[in-house]
C-alpha cells in the first residue's frame, strides 16, 4: 500500500492505494464518483476520461500513484456553484447523448479539447474526440454541442 495525496475536483484528498491500482477504480470505488464509466480497460473507448492537470486522460491506463500531487477532475467537479459547465449545457441543449454511457468521458474530452483553444473547426473537433467511442449518436450532435460550447467559452 502507498499513501497518495492529490487534488480531486478542487479538494485535497489522501488515500492508501495498492501499487497496481488504477485511477478509474480509485475514483469509482474509493471516492464513490460514479459518472466515470469503465467500458473496455484498454483505453479504446474513452468512457473513463478525466482531466489530469487540465488534459484529458483515460483513467483506465493511469496508475493511481501517478497522480501524486496532481489535479484530477471528473464530471462531478465541472459544475460550479450549481451552474453547469458550458460543455455540459451544450450537450443538454444539442442532445449530445443517447444512452449516456460515453457521455461523461466525451464531455471531459471536450473540455480538455476546448481548454485554451481558440476557434476549432468541425474537423478539428472530430479529430480531437476520435479516441472516445459513442455507439449511439453518430457523433453529429456531440460535435454540434462542442461547437456551441466553444462559442460560449470564447465569448
Amino acid at each position: 500500500m502507498t499513501e497518495l495525496s492529490f487534488i480531486l475536483n478542487g479538494g485535497e484528498v489522501k488515500i492508501s492505494v495498492d501499487d497496481n491500482e488504477l485511477l478509474c477504480d480509485v475514483i469509482r470505488d474509493k471516492f464513490n464518483l460514479k459518472a466515470l464509466n469503465v467500458g473496455c480497460d484498454t483505453s479504446s473507448c474513452g468512457a473513463c476520461t478525466v482531466l489530469l492537470n487540465g488534459v484529458g486522460v483515460k483513467s483506465c491506463t493511469v496508475l493511481a500513484q501517478q497522480v501524486e500531487s496532481q489535479e484530477v477532475e471528473t464530471l462531478e467537479g465541472l459544475s460550479k456553484d450549481g451552474e453547469l459547465h458550458p460543455v455540459q449545457k451544450a450537450f443538454k441543449e444539442k442532445h449530445g447523448l443517447q444512452c449516456g454511457f460515453c457521455t461523461p468521458g466525451m464531455i471531459m474530452q471536450g473540455v480538455s479539447l476546448l481548454n485554451g483553444s481558440n476557434e476549432l473547426s468541425e474537423s478539428e473537433i472530430r479529430i480531437g474526440i476520435e479516441g472516445n467511442i459513442c455507439r449511439c449518436t453518430g457523433y453529429q450532435t456531440i460535435v454540434d454541442a462542442l461547437l456551441l460550447a466553444q462559442c460560449e467559452i470564447n465569448k
